[in-house]
């Protein structure tokens, strides 16, 4: 492979890769994106050593990358369950970002991102969403009468009235709430700032959350998280994701139930009760309206219920 570095041709892997998430870090990219990034980079680079025992920048080969598409296609989890399309192009991003980086510094040539082609994702229905029974359910799991299972039933509230990502809620700051006017500032991918409605309920929990328990739980003063853990300070992902997992096992939910279960939960009860779809891509912060479509393909269900139930040639023949 061609290198503009002849001094640097025995650069390893691994220092290119420091510096490679040192510059996403300074670009002010979402820690849990760099986290996600790290880890898969980590994989591959893994793999390089133990398949090929490929340590440095000059040793990298465009078959090498063929073999790392073939190696995930056939990859089996500890189930033995083979991994989603989408998870191998989140792969295949993550790796394909590294050695587009390269090429950019002068390592490699651009042509090798190229062995790293996307697969086709067969277009399904959103997976993982609960029935409003089923997140009731699920909310009544959690004891409330604990100062942790208050915080998390706020936080889930919260999740499934403004259908905001978890990393957005836990970087919620108590200056970001504005609950006279029941709404949040919050900031999404890339920095976007958004503010979104609170239901109701939500504010009825933050409010009774700040008051009554938030103070028993700070122990720094001029903490700004709203969400605290046991420590005083600011909830991490891992230990949420982790009580959810028993609040679910908890409520017999069989489906894998995440923090983003709530957001497309919430996208999905919004549509069926007939939300303009452009308020709710508003609502949620995405780009486009394209990330809606399968949700559309959701309610077409209850389109046709109605349309039985309502058209009169369905009803008079």
């Amino acid at each position: 492979v061609m290198s503009s570095h002849p001094e640097n041709t025995r650069k390893r892997l691994r220092d290119l890769l420091a510096a490679y998430l040192d510059e996403l870090q300074s670009l002010h990219m979402s820690p849990m994106t760099i986290r996600s990034i790290t880890y898969g980079s980590l994989g591959f680079l893994g793999w390089l050593e133990k398949t090929f025992r490929v340590r440095h920048v000059d040793e990298l080969r465009p078959r090498q990358l063929t073999a790392w598409l073939k190696h995930l296609s056939e990859y089996r989890t500890s189930k033995g369950l083979a991994l989603k399309p989408r998870s191998i192009n989140k792969r295949i991003e993550v790796t394909r970002g590294f050695v587009l980086y390269l090429a950019r510094e002068g390592y490699v040539q651009r042509s090798l991102a190229d062995r790293l082609p996307r697969i086709k994702e067969p277009s399904v229905l959103p997976s993982s969403v609960l029935t409003h029974v089923q997140v009731k359910r699920l909310l009544d799991r959690v004891d409330t009468n604990q100062a942790q299972g208050y915080c998390d039933r706020t936080m889930l509230e919260l999740l499934y009235s403004s259908g905001i990502r978890v990393g957005e809620l836990l970087g919620l700051d108590l200056n970001h709430l504005d609950l006279r006017n029941g709404t949040a500032l919050v900031t999404g991918k890339g920095g976007k700032e958004r503010v979104v409605p609170l239901g109701r309920t939500a504010i009825k929990f933050l409010e009774n959350y700040l008051h009554g328990i938030r103070p028993h739980l700070e122990t720094t003063a001029g903490e700004k998280a709203v969400f605290l853990d046991p420590l005083g300070k600011r909830y991490p992902y891992y230990t949420f994701r982790r009580r959810l997992h028993a609040y679910a096992g908890k409520a017999g939910i069989d489906i894998q139930v995440t923090p983003h279960t709530f957001r497309r939960s919430c996208t999905t009860e919004m549509l069926r009760g007939g939300a303009n779809m452009y308020h709710v891509k508003e609502m949620l912060g995405h780009e486009s309206l394209d990330t809606l479509k399968h949700y559309a393909r959701l309610t077409i269900t209850d389109l046709k219920k109605t349309h039985r139930k309502c058209h009169p040639r369905e009803r008079n023949s």
